[in-house]
């Protein structure tokens, strides 16, 4: 599977990449549903939440295959995605369906923002709204130093947030930077006062396609934590049944827990896979992100540092350009043999939830 076209599937902007994935649903006959958003992209092409069914309509597994929740991964996304597609990968059981969720934030992926127009991360943004939101009290304790006036930081900002990471070590600075907080509507991690534009449209989506899903599995793609072109597989199911843990680790191997403490990632406060749990309530939800690592953690923080800085302050347009650039280089890296390793791991884990749903005696649809 290493043959040099797999490098085909990857892109260059979003708009590329989407002319990629729909003319390889076309050429498999399969329709493209689009969830329009009102805005227009870098290039002014339409942005849009594209959506290919492969498999019947009413089927009671399936799988979900999603991209782009942080705009500027979604290259890598996208990629395995319409490589799946070309590839022909498709169920390999009746009452069996795949279902590509494409660019959910397009804005973030056309534009090489990893938060959506509004500025919001989206797996920081379905929560219950209609409760008292969740307060992450350390954010609002480093945000100044975080995002500074000036670019880059000066000696003082970043002596603070060394003084933070000594007195509350390095996983407490990620939690304080990356768990999420809607007290700062230009700060990093924002979870939005309100569901997103993204975060209905997603809704949208399973309402019509995974309502009456009794077994479902899901693969959600991310970049920029971990070793470079390593694909961690972080269990991301909130299903009740003591057993789904179990059975997702015979599925895809061994998995890491944000829970636990043994992912690169962290808890997050509103994380996409809530929607899953939420809009099919009869399925068991066997779920996994796929998290591939890109660059040391300092790079790749410091470069969505910079990009949060530029959105909160603006800057000249050659200014603004290299930090959109770095951006992208920090979340999707120019190398062939990151690339191949991305698209292997991402069409394994695929087929490996394709098995799982196809082999009905190990684990029975939920009542």
């Amino acid at each position: 599977m290493d043959h040099p076209s797999v490098l085909q599937h990857f892109s260059d902007t979003y708009a590329e990449a989407r002319r990629k994935f729909v003319r390889a649903a076309a050429r498999r006959g399969l329709p493209v549903e689009s969830e329009q958003l009102p805005l227009r992209g870098a290039e002014g092409e339409l942005l849009a939440m594209d959506v290919v069914r492969d498999g019947p309509a009413h089927a009671s597994r399936l799988l979900v295959v999603i991209s782009g929740v942080h705009g500027v991964e979604g290259f890598c996304g996208s990629a395995i995605q319409t490589g799946l597609l070309e590839e022909g990968v498709r169920p390999l059981a009746p009452d069996t369906a795949v279902l590509h969720v494409h660019a959910v934030n397009p804005y973030g992926f056309s534009h090489l923002r990893r938060a959506t127009q509004e500025n919001v991360d989206l797996n920081r943004n379905f929560v219950d709204f209609r409760q008292p939101l969740p307060v992450n009290a350390g954010y609002a304790d480093i945000h100044d130093a975080l995002l500074p006036q000036e670019w880059p930081p000066g000696a003082a900002s970043e002596a603070f947030l060394e003084d933070y990471r000594q007195r509350h070590g390095a996983r407490g600075l990620q939690r304080a930077m990356s768990l999420g907080q809607h007290s700062h509507a230009d700060g990093l991690h924002f979870g939005g006062l309100e569901p997103a534009w993204s975060n209905r449209a997603f809704r949208n989506v399973l309402r019509r396609h995974a309502a009456g899903v009794h077994l479902l599995a899901s693969v959600d793609i991310h970049t920029g934590l971990g070793p470079s072109g390593h694909g961690e597989r972080i269990f991301a199911s909130f299903d009740s049944d003591p057993t789904v843990l179990e059975q997702a680790t015979r599925w895809w191997g061994p998995l890491t827990s944000v829970t636990t403490g043994t992912s690169a990632s962290i808890p997050m406060s509103g994380p996409i896979q809530t929607a899953l749990h939420q809009e099919c309530p009869h399925a068991r939800h066997l779920g996994i992100c796929l998290e591939y690592g890109t660059h040391p953690m300092p790079r790749v923080m410091n470069a969505l540092r910079a990009e949060h800085w530029l959105n909160r302050t603006g800057a000249d347009a050659d200014r603004s350009a290299a930090i959109r650039q770095d951006l992208k280089d920090a979340f999707y890296p120019q190398d062939d043999d990151w690339k191949r390793a991305v698209w292997r791991q991402g069409r394994e884990a695929c087929l490996q939830a394709l098995a799982g749903l196809a082999d009905t005696c190990s684990f029975p649809l939920a009542a």
